[in-house]
């Protein structure tokens, strides 16, 4: 597995410009402090490559573990031969004026080494600093890269000094590494490294681990392919950002338990040098884990009442030790193991019996005394003691304080162990004081509330089957499925349930049978059985009024607020009352369900203000709530990426840690702002969720069809309509022939095609089979326009807009390119689409110009291209641009006299281009990546002022760029 540099861009650009200061005279010496395996060598084998492809010299020595005393000189002796490799003549000349350098030098010339005296030891000083202020030279800087200096004998600190203190014009960057971890207060490194930092030409730098997106681009770019959330979400987790660690685990499978014995030996070794009384404090702190209490802490030593701890003040000088040698860390009230690994490592390395041992002590004084720590703690030990009876009280009480600090992920942990020991232990029921039955139901709502839909499907249904003997709870655990059911999409299953749960029920004023009404109404209503829906949901308001159901009756507001009114006030005046009526019954899953239907109605109203409002409030009440990954937890989150990026707020969203089966749902809605920005990797992050497009059809959705987007922007036009061609199909035959999404679909596609035909017709090619393609695809988006309307009755403002756009891009393919149908597109996308508008006013502009109104163009184009730059959409400013050249329009950083030469690199890429290849290919001829590829066909269509690789090698063939053949 070879090991990627990723991230550390601020390093770099600190060790970069210290070079380039090095090469005008002004010499300057940076340390970089870190922990082991963070990534110092890496960054430093990079910037060394950086700096000789710029023309710098480059000399890397290295300090080695050899013991207290070490070899005297080490780095510098391997410093100096490397600097008379480089200029041999040079260093020649200083180590005949300063001859005490033979020492340092191999072979005979150095074999006969002069007294260490005073005198010798200055010329030898002198002798290095000149030897390396000879090898640099103006523009031609030299780099010295030291590593490891935490092992350096003191011969070499004493040099390090002495180096600092003469720079003075030299052309010399001296870049020089050690281990923080390995730094202990009498370490001999520790006052030299203080008493450096103080001087002027001294930079510290120190390097801290990956962030979780950091570490995210590191093991993508180790493992090839991303990892799921949950892989991730522990190899983050168990390396802290250490790059070493989370290589290490990778190598082994970051899916196994068991830590790889290499880094576990790694690890360990720096315990294994203490004193025995630390190593078996740390091994007792290890069966707590990561963290552990002082006071816990203690009270598990007196309990294991091993005498090396036991004697009075053994504990203090044992813990004081583990701190002082980076083993344990003081972290607020708790002590932790420096790293997550190193708790690990030391833990396995116990017996089996000593593991068991170990969790005794902890189980008898966390009996003994409770507040020593939580029924979690009390739970994990009496697990693992084994004492199961204990386990299972610890692991209910558990789950009832994660459910009371709102941690659903927590609690359902905690259930599961629950539900895993209820057969072995004897009288469950009647020691805890419920049933399995309650139990499966309270994992299941926690399971939804942490946004493990499958999950809580599963439990829900054993609690059902678990039911057959009682109808009446049997029906109302139907309900409950139900609706679980509805979040992962099942409508018709959902269906079913919900109509038994009626069967079952008695027609009574109760909350259940209102309930079950409630939800049968959403089933209905996501069956397109609009007629049933309505009745169930005005049947259950009714009801869950007399039964003093407030939760079941918000529920059937929102549903009739969905279905039956095609007045927006009066819908959200419905979804205010049934917001009340939530949040008076603390049901907090249809709370969110009803914000997210009022965040609907307002931007489906064009309130982008309103919508906005509602769905930052949403998302926030989710994560108070600890249900931000809850069904409507994330339609809120990904509404809120949607109204950002409409709003024109293209600024990258990080994910974060979320579930495995909700990550490809918040990438595919990142990709709006991402094919906008012109992210080189948009459309590869789009075909790679075309495997969940069977699972979700919103994936399919979105991820398509910002993938057609990304293709077209990049002149991948064939890609572009293909693909739209199969996600069309695609949805079709998964939701219906109309759709709405099929709307915004057919507009990209027809902007692909429009884009293709007008490079065609550069070329003298025919374009009829475009233009029929074209024919059909306008007529089916006329047809879901009318036959596809929302439950309202009318196309809402986006929908209007995609569809004035789709009749744009039309007359565009057609050859027309209506200034009339743009003027029409940018009115439609005005209620706040800033995006859209601002690629609407592009055309508009490009249209204006064919029609011989150059002003109106260039106001047009000066709109666009400002807003464009204003959100960072990068292709839709090198578009504007391109027009703005090729139609000589003057507009601000936009020239219009002659074409910007091109790079050797792009001349050899547009060469490639020319001869069809694709971006794959012609990375593999040039042995670059094709995100790299895909960078320099952005800049020659810059520099060339078109907008498509076909125009592109059309124009070049004009202007002599490339050759004819």
């Amino acid at each position: 597995m070879s090991t990627p540099f990723v991230a550390r861009a601020l390093q770099v650009d600190q060790l970069t410009l210290a070079l380039q200061r090095a090469g005008v005279g002004e010499p300057s010496t940076v340390l970089i402090g870190a922990d082991a395996g963070v990534g110092k060598t890496r960054l430093l084998r990079h910037v060394a490559e950086l700096a000789d492809a710029a023309g710098a010299r480059v000399v890397v020595a290295h300090c080695v573990d050899l013991g207290e005393i070490g070899l005297p000189y080490l780095p510098f002796a391997e410093a100096l031969s490397q600097l008379h490799a480089l200029d041999p003549e040079a260093v020649d000349a200083v180590v005949a004026n300063r001859p005490a350098l033979t020492r340092l030098l191999p072979g005979p010339s150095g074999s006969a080494t002069a007294p260490d005296d005073q005198a010798n030891r200055l010329q030898l000083f002198d002798g290095l600093v000149e030897a390396l202020s000879a090898v640099g030279s103006p523009g031609h800087p030299l780099l010295l890269v030291l590593e490891d200096l935490h092992w350096a004998d003191a011969s070499s600190r004493d040099v390090l000094r002495f180096l600092v203190s003469r720079l003075r014009d030299q052309h010399l960057l001296v870049v020089a590494s050690y281990r923080t971890d390995d730094l202990h207060r009498r370490h001999p490194w520790r006052p030299v490294a203080t008493e450096l930092s103080r001087h002027p030409r001294v930079e510290r730098l120190d390097l801290s681990p990956f962030t979780d997106d950091e570490l995210r681009e590191f093991t993508t770019a180790l493992s090839g392919a991303p990892l799921t959330e949950s892989t991730l979400r522990r190899v983050i987790d168990r390396s802290e950002g250490n790059a070493y660690f989370a290589e290490e685990l990778l190598e082994a499978g970051a899916e196994a338990d068991e830590l790889p014995w290499s880094l576990a030996d790694v690890l360990r070794a720096r315990l294994e040098l203490l004193d025995p009384s630390v190593q078996r404090l740390a091994r007792i702190a290890s069966a707590a884990g990561r963290r552990v209490s002082e006071p816990l802490l203690r009270a598990a030593v007196a309990a294991d009442a091993d005498r090396q701890l036991t004697a009075p003040g053994a504990f203090d000088t044992a813990l004081r030790e583990a701190v002082a040698h980076h083993v344990l860390v003081g972290e607020d009230e708790l002590i932790a193991f420096r790293h997550a690994l190193l708790a690990e490592a030391v833990y396995t390395d116990l017996l089996p019996g000593e593991q068991s041992s170990l969790h005794r002590a902890y189980l008898r004084v966390l009996r003994d005394d409770p507040t020593l720590g939580p029924s979690s703690q009390l739970a994990s030990h009496a697990l693992r003691a084994p004492d199961l009876p204990t386990a299972l009280r610890a692991s209910l009480d558990a789950a009832d304080q994660a459910r009371e600090v709102l941690a659903p992920a927590e609690e359902l942990r905690h259930l599961e162990v629950v539900l895993r020991l209820w057969e072995a232990v004897p009288e469950v029921t009647v020691s805890l004081g419920t049933d399995h039955i309650d139990v499966l139901v309270a994992a299941a709502a926690a399971a939804s509330r942490a946004g493990q839909v499958d999950r809580s499907v599963q439990l829900a249904r054993a609690a059902v089957e678990e039911t057959a003997s009682d109808v009446p709870r049997q029906a109302h655990l139907r309900t409950g499925l139900a609706r679980y059911l509805l979040g992962m999409e099942s409508v018709h299953d959902a269906l079913e349930q919900s109509s038994r749960a009626l069967a079952d029920l008695p027609d009574a004023p109760t909350p259940e049978r209102a309930w079950a009404l409630a939800t049968y109404a959403r089933s209905a209503l996501n069956a397109d059985l609009d007629d049933e829906a309505v009745a169930s949901a005005t049947r259950a308001v009714e009801l869950a009024r007399e039964a003093g159901a407030a939760d079941a009756e918000s529920d059937a507001l929102t549903t009739l607020a969905v279905l039956v009114v095609d007045d927006e006030d009066r819908a959200a005046e419905l979804l205010t009352s049934a917001l009340a009526r939530a949040r008076e019954a603390c049901d907090y899953a249809t709370e969110l369900r009803t914000m997210y239907n009022l965040a609907s109605n307002r931007y489906y109203a064009g309130d982008l203000p309103g919508a906005t409002q509602v769905t930052a409030d949403g998302v926030e009440r989710a994560r108070s709530l600890g249900m931000t990954w809850s069904v409507y937890g994330v339609e809120l989150h990904m509404f809120t990426q949607l109204i950002r990026y409409v709003s024109g707020d293209l600024r990258a969203a990080s994910i974060g840690a979320v579930p495995d089966e909700l990550a490809d749902t918040l990438i595919a809605v990142n990709l709006y702002a991402a094919a906008a920005r012109g992210d080189a990797d948009a459309a590869e992050r789009g075909h790679a969720l075309e495997p969940s497009w069977s699972k979700d059809g919103l994936i399919a959705l979105v991820a398509g069809g910002c993938t057609i987007d990304a293709h077209t922007w990049r002149g991948e036009l064939e890609d572009a309509i293909a693909l739209a061609l199969r996600l069309l199909e695609h949805l079709w035959r998964a939701w219906s022939d109309y759709f709405l999404g099929g709307i915004w679909l057919v507009a990209l596609a027809l902007s692909a095609l429009a884009d293709a035909a007008q490079q065609e017709r550069l070329l003298g090619r025919d374009v009829s089979e475009r233009l029929a393609l074209g024919d059909r695809l306008l007529e089916r988006a006329r047809t879901t326009a009318e036959r596809g309307r929302p439950r309202g009755g009318r196309l809402g403002p986006e929908g209007r807009a995609w569809l004035a756009r789709a009749h744009a891009e039309h007359s565009r393919l057609a050859g027309t390119n209506d200034v009339d149908l743009w003027r029409a597109t940018v009115a439609e996308f005005d209620y706040g689409y800033r995006y859209e508008v601002a690629r609407s006013r592009f055309r508009l502009a490009e249209a204006l110009l064919e029609n011989g109104d150059r002003e109106a163009a260039r106001d047009e184009a000066g709109i666009a291209l400002a807003e464009a730059d204003a959100m960072g959409a990068v292709p839709l400013a090198t578009a504007v641009r391109g027009l703005a050249r090729r139609g000589r329009l003057d507009l601000p950083g936009v020239r219009v006299g002659g074409v910007d030469v091109l790079t050797a690199r792009e001349a050899e890429v547009l060469a490639l281009v020319a001869q069809g290849l694709s971006n794959r290919q012609i990375g593999e001829k040039l042995f670059i990546s094709g995100k790299t590829v895909s960078v320099h066909i952005s800049n020659l269509l810059a520099k060339l002022g078109v907008s498509g690789r076909a125009e592109a090698v059309s124009v070049a063939h004009q202007r002599g760029l490339i050759g004819a053949g």
